[in-house]
This record gives C-alpha cells, sequence and structure tokens, in this order.
C-alpha cells in the first residue's frame, strides 16, 4: 500500500502531489495519477511541512505545575519545587503523565521526542526506568529517546553516588547520556563524568549547558573543545546555553565557530528560558535566550523545543512547535522560514534522525497545517492538521469554531 497526498502545498508554494511508499517520499508531481494500491488522501488547501520533533522534553516532570508551586519562579526554585514532589512520584503516576503529554505532543504534530530522566540521589532510577516504558509502549506512534539526565550533587554524598547511578541508567537501556554540568561546584568534572560515559558506552551526549545568565559561564566552548580533541563521533548536543547570548559578540561568534567545527548540535528553548531566566534584573531584563543568530551565521545546527511542559520550570505551554517557532519569531527575530527549520530539520539533525523534505528519496515524516501561508500556520491559525509518519496518518486534528452574527443571522461556522 502506498500513500497518495494529492493537491498538497509544498514549503515553497507549490501546489503538488506527493506519492509517499514505506518510510520515504517514492514521487512528487504537480499531478500525480493515483495507482492501484494508492490510498488516496485530499490535502487541498494545507500546506506539507516537515514535521516537527521535541528535542528537549522532561516527560517525567510534566503536568505538575498544580501539584507545586515555583516559589521564586528561577530555576533554583524550580529544582527546589520539583525535588519537593519527586518523592511522591510512583511508577504508574510517571508512565500516566509521560504517556498522555508525548501523545499531546503528536497530535499537533511532533512525531519524535527527546526527553530526559532525571537521574539521581532524589529519585535513583525510577524516572528512567519508566520513561523507558512509555518508549517501549509507543513505539511504531512516537519515537521516544530517553536521556539519562545526571542531576548536580548538592552533598558530598551525593557527588559520591551518581557515578554509580549514572552506569545503573546506562545498563538499563538509557539512549542518551545527559548532565547539568554547569550546576556542578566543579563544572569540569560534571563535563568529564557524563562525555566519558557517553564515550565509553557508545551513545549520544546530551548536556544542559550554561543554562544561566553568569558571564563566566563557558560550558558550550568547554564542550566543543572536548569533542574536537577526542574526535568524540556519537554525537553531541548543547541544550539551553542561555550565557552565550550575553556573551561580547566577538566571544560568542568564535564560540559559534568552534561549535560548528565540533559538530555540536545546540538547542535552544525559548519559553522555558524566557520564563526562568532575568527575574533578578529590574531594569532591561535579557530575553534569556542563546545567540540563535550568530550560532545559525557560524553554520552551526540549532535546534529549538518546549522544553517543560506545565511543570515548576514552566507552568504553560501545550506540547506544539508552532509555539516554539513563534517565540522564535518574535523574541529571536528569526524568520518564520528559519524558526519552522529550527523545530524540525535542526531538532531532528540534534537527534540524529533523517530531515523530512517534500522531495523524492526524502524521509516521509509530515505534518499538514490547514493554513494560507507559512506565517499562518506556525501563528496557529491553521485550526486543521493531519500527522503522517510514512504511509501511516497518526493523528488529526480539528477545531470547529461558532461565531455569533448580528441579530437574525445565525451562527458563523469555522
Amino acid at each position: 500500500m502506498t500513500l497518495l497526498l494529492q493537491s498538497v502545498t509544498d514549503p515553497d508554494g507549490r501546489r503538488v502531489d506527493v506519492r509517499i511508499d514505506g518510510r520515504t517520499v517514492a514521487a512528487v508531481a504537480p499531478s500525480l495519477p493515483p495507482l492501484a494500491g494508492d490510498d488516496v488522501l485530499d490535502l487541498a488547501g494545507h500546506l506539507l511541512l516537515p514535521a516537527p520533533a521535541e528535542p528537549h522534553a522532561h516527560l517525567d516532570k510534566a503536568l505538575t505545575s498544580h501539584r507545586v508551586p515555583n516559589p521564586t519562579g528561577d530555576l533554583a526554585g524550580a529544582i527546589t519545587a520539583i525535588r519537593q514532589i519527586a518523592a511522591g512520584f510512583t511508577h504508574e503516576d510517571l508512565v500516566e503523565r509521560a504517556t498522555r503529554a508525548a501523545l499531546e505532543y503528536l497530535a499537533n504534530g511532533t512525531t519524535a521526542i527527546r526527553t530526559h530522566a532525571d537521574v539521581g540521589v532524589h529519585a535513583g532510577t525510577r524516572h528512567l526506568r519508566a520513561l523507558l516504558q512509555v518508549r517501549d509502549a509507543l513505539a511504531g506512534l512516537v519515537d521516544v529517546q530517553v536521556v539519562a539526565l545526571l542531576s548536580a550533587p548538592w552533598t558530598a554524598a551525593e557527588a559520591a553516588a551518581t557515578p554509580r547511578l549514572l552506569a545503573e541508567a546506562i545498563d538499563l537501556g538509557a539512549d542518551v547520556v545527559g548532565g547539568v554540568p554547569h550546576l556542578w561546584a566543579d563544572r569540569d568534572a560534571g563535563l568529564a563524568l557524563s562525555f566519558d560515559a557517553a564515550a565509553r558506552a557508545g551513545l549520544p551526549l546530551d548536556l544542559h549547558t550554561d543554562e544561566t545568565l553568569d558571564p563566566t559561564a563557558d560550558g558550550l566552548r568547554r564542550l566543543a573543545d572536548r569533542v574536537l580533541a577526542t574526535g568524540f563521533d556519537r554525537g553531541a548536543t548543547a541544550s539551553h546555553c542561555v550565557s552565550l547570548g550575553i556573551h561580547p559578540p566577538e566571544v560568542a561568534r568564535e564560540t559559534a565557530e568552534t561549535v560548528a567545527r565540533a559538530g555540536v548540535g545546540v538547542v535552544t528553548l525559548p519559553q522555558t528560558n524566557l520564563y526562568l531566566q532575568g527575574r533578578d534584573v529590574l531594569s532591561a531584563p535579557p530575553r534569556g535566550l542563546t545567540a540563535v543568530r550568530t550560532l545559525l551565521a557560524a553554520g552551526a545546527t540549532v535546534g529549538a523545543g518546549g522544553d517543560n511542559l506545565r511543570d515548576p520550570f514552566n507552568p504553560m505551554g501545550r506540547a506544539d512547535a508552532c509555539e516554539a517557532a513563534s517565540l522564535l519569531v518574535t523574541a529571536g527575530h528569526l524568520s518564520t522560514r528559519e524558526a519552522w527549520h529550527a523545530v524540525s530539520a535542526g531538532a531532528r539533525s540534534c537527534l540524529g534522525l533523517p530531515v523530512p523534505a517534500v522531495a523524492p528519496g526524502a524521509a516521509a515524516e509530515f505534518l499538514a497545517v490547514a493554513a494560507e501561508s507559512l506565517d499562518a500556520a506556525v501563528a496557529g491559525a491553521g485550526t486543521a492538521r493531519v500527522v503522517l509518519s510514512g504511509e501511516r496518518v497518526l493523528a488529526r486534528a480539528q477545531l470547529l469554531r461558532q461565531v455569533s452574527g448580528p441579530v437574525g443571522a445565525g451562527v458563523a461556522h469555522s
């Protein structure tokens, strides 16, 4: 069985038919006659976009903002809040919330998610075990990658236990090694622990990096230098990288060029960082975003995502890549096309996944949105969505609006 998409509009504004065979685009043309075995889907009025991926989620924390407030609104307050309730997370609770959040992402068009799972003395490997179960249960619907997120130790006893817990997480089947070196008292030790573990295990590395407005934070540069020095080739990603946005332009440019040479992907997370950062700056607070334009100019791979989903780190979020892309337009000053590239091709590159395109031979992972333009789609004007993975329709979404007209005119529907 093949899937024929008729009368769809590609990202360049061309109206085309697209035939999908298996996981791959087989043909694209202004008109393709149906063949025996074609399943035909009329998508007139829809934009066919490369499906987004969520390159940085925390499904173990998702949907908990109502359980505990963030007392200060910043990163430290969020960490304190989540530790207060983490002991009460049962396996069933973790699995239920993570599954519900993942399916919310899918309904909005995201077909791949990289989620971090807390690993540390406060959580052991409970979070990771739950997310591995979700990963396996959703296989075939959502491509879930689970990162063993090694928490920063608060005490010497915690520091002593972290190598064992990380090794246990890797043995359990974590897909990626993570960590938060910028929160360690010894940043180099935090980087070395996660980096060396990934190298030994032959796994990709995805670090929370420089999630701070501390101008001395240079973890991104240290990571890139280490990748270049060691030849690490399993894939390295640095998420957040907030401090890069306040470094002097020449320093940021040099770091971005080194990052590009090292092949380190950078994931920007506008909503959570706009929420957490700059709260102690009373006049002209910084936006809390990494230097996206500088990274792009240097040729670095830049992905973007939503990060936290309605938890103490970010009480907002709708599990929708359009939200992250829209914020990159308004707060990051990217074009709409650049912003969509960040949440789709850029994000998938950071995850080591094939990049979809409306072109023969390309991966067939698409989001079809009923909208007149890319601006309208990203702004949320398109209420009808069809989520496609290969020959399968994974999800459909439709919103019915009813607006009362003038007296006697009845009700208008859209």
